[in-house]
């Protein structure tokens, strides 16, 4: 029912498992929003949801997959690229989306982000930062910032954190964007640029953990850390990435820092069977052409 007291369903309410709802998020968490500017997002493409397959991994991003109506796939801990990887060379006509968090994404999964990366492989991933793990505690995570606190981290994290944007652009992603749960319309728009983008596309959406991490560190509600976010976000499109780390309590850059062309996985191998099946032509004779230039007549 929505707020009019109507039966009317909203428009995405055919692409979630309604049998899964309850969710399982936290109030003020920003998983919700960032799944509504998905299902948005990837209706404006106009891609048939039948050829979409999304991939999830472990954590409280990862439970995203099982709330979609669509082929979705919730693998092990770390593995959602290689997984996704998998499916996309089976059956190059899909379109292929991992969807999970920062621990599942940058720690556990980190080696292959970097390897499908640098393949360029033909997916689009969707990484949701909290900068903890939020499902199992709150621990300190690989995105966790200098001196933030988390349940692992009581006086302060004290391991220098990766930039995800940079770690992604210096792997050979040829799309990467960074935006907060509260640019709704942004994040939007740029998960359709990305669902259309051929090659590795890489989105890190910065989300609010208000029930661990925003607790720990003054910002005990999600609206704590959307008025942080608002206040502090700096829209910078074509930044280079290595200069948008996140420190605490600082400025966040957001934008498109990375847009470029080059050859996917997929096209590479292509080319490579291709030449190596392709039938080997006959040598030219060029006896007539030695014998002209030796000053003799040819037979």
């Amino acid at each position: 029912m929505n707020l009019k007291g109507s039966d009317e369903k909203h428009y995405i309410d055919k692409y979630l498992r309604e049998d899964r709802m309850p969710h399982i998020w936290c109030p003020g968490c920003g998983l919700g929003s960032i799944l509504h500017c998905f299902l948005s997002g990837l209706i404006k493409t106009g891609i048939s949801m039948d050829k979409v397959v999304v991939v999830s991994g472990i954590g409280c991003t990862g439970r995203v997959a099982g709330y979609l109506k669509l082929d979705s796939f919730h693998t092990t801990h770390g593995r959602a690229i290689p997984f996704a990887t998998g499916l996309k060379l089976a059956n190059p006509k899909l379109k292929v989306v991992v969807f999970s968090g920062d621990g599942d994404l940058i720690a556990i999964g980190g080696n292959h982000l970097i390897h499908a990366a640098r393949r360029n492989i033909d997916m689009t991933v969707i990484c949701v930062n909290n900068f903890n793990y939020g499902m199992t505690g709150g621990q300190l995570g690989p995105t966790t910032p200098l001196t933030a606190r988390t349940t692992t981290s009581p006086i302060g994290n004290y391991e220098r954190p990766f930039n995800v944007p940079y770690l992604a652009a210096a792997s050979g992603a040829v799309y990467v964007a960074r935006w907060t749960s509260m640019h709704v319309r942004r994040l939007e728009q740029t998960i359709t640029e990305g669902l259309l983008k051929r090659g590795f596309s890489f989105i890190e959406v910065i989300s609010p953990c208000p029930t661990v991490y925003g607790r720990m560190n003054r910002q005990p509600t999600g609206l704590d850390q959307l008025r942080y976010y608002r206040e502090n976000s700096v829209i910078r499109h074509g930044a280079d990435p290595k200069e948008v780390d996140i420190d605490l309590n600082g400025k966040i850059v957001v934008g498109k820092f990375i847009d470029i062309e080059r050859p996917t996985y997929s096209d590479l191998l292509d080319e490579v069977v291709q030449k190596a099946f392709e039938p080997e032509l006959p040598k030219p004779d060029t006896s007539k052409k030695r014998a002209t230039v030796a000053g003799s007549t040819p037979k």
